[in-house]
């Protein structure tokens, strides 16, 4: 008995300070990584081709899922609608929730999956085949010249993935729930101009700043820790998605709840179905 109990209170003991000891590492390549962007911004040619990597690479996926989010959640939210007789003010809803929701998280995801995990993998091999090490040895400084230009692409473009994402939802949305479902052009429309604001807008872009930072501090930060092999840069692959689609739901949470209250102090009533 009481040898299991060591054995659960050393397991988890080894869990704790690996999680601290991931936070102080985090902490401190963001330092880092801040001093540089405050002091020296890295050439351009150096952040152009990240900024085509990010960017203009990601338009296509993001697009192409946005205008399928906005048609599944038409679907989906037709018939609750209907059945209390509010179908006409589906507009509403669907553009609210993708501009403030949908659109930054959907956008992140693909950033983080698309982008995230192929960062850590190629900052991985680099690390692995001493890449890095060779670069510090030359006077290079690795954070400089390999992260700052990643984080700068994806906070930058994120905004942009975002807005692309919510163009394209409410594009699929209203496609569906005008063409196929039958919903009056009309209403469709006066309802989606009467319940979502520029407040909403705003919601969705200034949390997808938060997305990108994040997306490319964890997943740097996991390429630069990769173990050696293959096996090690998939770890590192893997874990940068994971660790980032986690940070993105919990920051989604807290500056969505964050952003509701400054929302609600200024307008009390709010935007209403009816």
């Amino acid at each position: 008995m009481r040898a299991g109990l060591r054995d659960w209170a050393s397991d988890w003991g080894k869990i704790v300070v690996s999680g601290i000891s991931t936070v102080g590492g985090i902490a401190n390549f963001t330092l880092q990584m801040l001093r540089w962007i405050f002091t020296s911004l890295p050439r351009r040619e150096t952040i152009l081709p990240n900024f085509y990597q990010v960017g203009v690479l990601s338009l296509p996926v993001v697009a192409l899922t946005g205008t399928f989010i906005g048609m599944v959640l038409a679907e989906n939210s037709y018939y609750q609608f209907q059945s209390i007789g509010l179908e006409s003010r589906l507009g509403g809803v669907i553009n609210m929730t993708l501009v403030r929701e949908l659109g930054p998280v959907l956008a992140a995801t693909m950033l983080a999956g698309r982008v995230g995990s192929a960062m850590a993998a190629v900052l991985g091999t680099m690390r692995v085949t001493e890449q890095i090490d060779a670069l510090a040895t030359m006077g290079a400084d690795p954070i400089h010249y390999l992260v700052v230009p990643r984080f700068l692409a994806c906070i930058m473009l994120i905004p942009a993935l975002t807005i692309m994402a919510d163009f394209m939802g409410i594009v699929g949305g209203y496609f569906y729930s005008v063409v196929i479902l039958g919903i009056d052009h009309a209403a469709y429309l006066n309802h989606s101009r009467q319940f979502v604001t520029g407040f909403d807008l705003f919601t969705g872009i200034f949390k997808s700043l938060f997305f990108g930072a994040v997306i490319a501090v964890v997943s740097c930060y996991r390429g630069f820790q990769a173990e050696a092999g293959a096996e090690g840069v998939g770890k590192a692959a893997t874990s940068a998605f994971v660790h980032s689609f986690v940070m993105i739901l919990v920051l989604d949470l807290v500056l969505g709840r964050l952003l509701n209250m400054i929302y609600f102090a200024f307008w009390p009533s709010g935007a209403s179905l009816l």
